[in-house]
């Protein structure tokens, strides 16, 4: 599994390069004509100077100063992210969604809560929570490479119950469940994806992302006792819905 993982990272990266070189060029503002430029400078330059003039002459020591709550701080603002941008952002959440569960579950392994723990299904959540925080952290790169904050916790309105849900959880099967249901959502949100971002480097990041995220579930299915492939090909009924994003 580790194997299949590092043969990805170079596309994934590749492909996150390109999704936030490509998400940047349409967020620039559109180049004028030389011509069109030093004309719009020069009036841009003589309404600056009245403006400076107007405020120097009537500003008085009185004259209301911009509160944090009213001037516009980058990245501050519900809803940032748009776009293909909010699909990055998912994307980056239920990553980390899938880093913490697994950490959870290792500290109620350590702490005995889980009964006994197989040593091969404690290898396999420390490999599944490396590789999703690899996941994320191209995913952050993306968001950082076009000029937004990078996602570092958990901001999906399911979060609670997840807690909730990894809090009862009292054997290794409870977590396995747990886990099923988290890996079988963010592959089949890439999946979804493929064919709903419009960036062919984002095409290319979730397709290559995805196939990872069937194999740790696969594996878990195996650990439950399941078929590891119940389906000939990955549906999308279980994918995160873009509204689950409460930035």
């Amino acid at each position: 599994m580790e194997e299949a993982h590092r043969a990805t990272l170079p596309a994934m990266r590749s492909g996150a390069v390109d999704l936030a070189a490509d998400i940047r060029s349409r967020l620039a503002p559109p180049a004028l004509d030389p011509g069109r430029r030093r004309f719009l400078l020069g009036a841009g330059g003589a309404a600056a100077a009245l403006a400076l003039a107007a405020c120097s002459s009537g500003k008085s020591a009185n004259s209301p100063v911009p509160s944090a709550s009213s001037t516009a701080v980058p990245g501050s603002a519900s809803g940032q992210y748009t776009g293909d941008l909010k699909v990055v952002a998912l994307a980056t959440a239920l990553e980390n969604q899938a880093v913490g569960a697994y950490q959870a579950a290792l500290d109620a392994a350590k702490a005995g809560r889980l009964g006994t723990v197989p040593p091969a299904v404690a290898t396999f959540i420390t490999t599944a929570m490396g590789q999703h925080a690899d996941h994320a952290m191209a995913w952050n790169g993306v968001l950082t490479g076009a000029g937004k904050p990078a996602i570092t916790g958990v901001p999906l309105s399911n979060q609670p119950a997840t807690l909730e849900a990894l809090g009862k959880a009292t054997t290794v099967g409870d977590v396995a469940k747990l886990a099923l249901g988290l890996e079988d959502q963010a592959a089949q949100t890439y999946l979804f994806a493929t064919y709903h971002v419009t960036s062919p480097g984002g095409i290319a990041t979730a397709a290559t992302i995805a196939p990872v995220e069937a194999m740790h579930a696969a594996i878990l299915h195996y650990v439950l006792g399941q078929y590891p492939v119940p389906d000939d090909f990955l549906p999308t009924d279980k994918a995160a819905d873009p509204a689950l994003l409460t930035v």
